[in-house]
């Protein structure tokens, strides 16, 4: 039986990334989107040209129904159970908090709370009854440090590592790991919008004196998830150069 991930938000960026990382590690990987299909493909196909196993499902991770759907025809595709959970799917902007409208609000929550929520739900109760498997959340820096401008995102993220923490105790006696990753600035499309002056600043304030790649944030993933790690839970993996040291 294969043993099989699921990567939320896996068309780009970060969970692109983390999908080609642990699809080299042996994992037949889920690639789930909600409107990039082409880029899903894509990613699909060069885990493929490499020589791993991948499908691409399309899936609102706000919807809990979307999303139980997903995880049964990706199991049934890969031919195994999900063993691995990534919950990176987000969604992220700027405004002053007296600009955050009731709909982005509840859009913010229901996809980056929310979202990780119906995807464990889904595949929970196969890990509960074979007591093992592996969850690794993605944060972010601003939800242990707070960020201006993204109350929303940053509240969000902090609740991602307090759901973390709670689920990796309850869940321990099932010899079920949960544990979380908090990228610093990442160079994806999320943050191009900054624009390149904001960006060198931010390169400039990190420790290390570059931004992050997505590939540093997948090397994180890939070990958190795998037996090297398999002592570890409950923590928060901070991969930021040092940012906020």
């Amino acid at each position: 039986m294969e043993r099989v991930a699921l990567v939320t938000g896996s068309s780009r960026g970060i969970g692109r990334a983390v999908a080609a990382e642990l699809a080299r590690e042996g994992w037949a990987v889920c690639v789930n989107y909600i409107q990039h299909q082409q880029a899903a493909e894509d990613a699909v196909r060069a885990i493929r040209d490499a020589g791993g196993r991948a499908v691409a499902v399309q899936a609102d991770v706000a919807d809990g129904a979307a999303v139980a759907e997903m995880v049964r025809r990706a199991e049934r595709e890969l031919g195994g159970h999900v063993s691995l959970l990534v919950n990176n799917a987000g969604v992220a902007g700027q405004a002053q908090f007296q600009d955050i409208t009731d709909e982005m609000w509840d859009r913010y929550l229901a996809v980056n709370l929310g979202g990780a929520r119906n995807t464990i739900r889904a595949v929970l109760p196969r890990m509960i009854s074979e007591k093992a498997g592996c969850i690794v959340n993605i944060s972010s820096i601003w939800g242990l440090r707070g960020a201006s401008c993204e109350v929303a995102y940053a509240c969000t993220k902090a609740a991602i590592i307090a759901l973390t923490r709670s689920l990796a105790a309850e869940l321990g006696p099932s010899h079920i790991r949960v544990n979380c990753v908090a990228p610093g600035v990442i160079d994806t499309d999320m943050v191009q919008v900054l624009g390149r002056e904001t960006l060198d600043d931010l390169a400039e304030q990190t420790p290390l004196g570059r931004l992050g790649t997505p590939e540093d944030i997948a090397h994180a993933v890939a070990f958190l998830a795998s037996d090297r790690a398999s002592f570890i839970t409950g923590q928060v993996l901070t991969a930021d150069g040092g940012f906020i040291v």
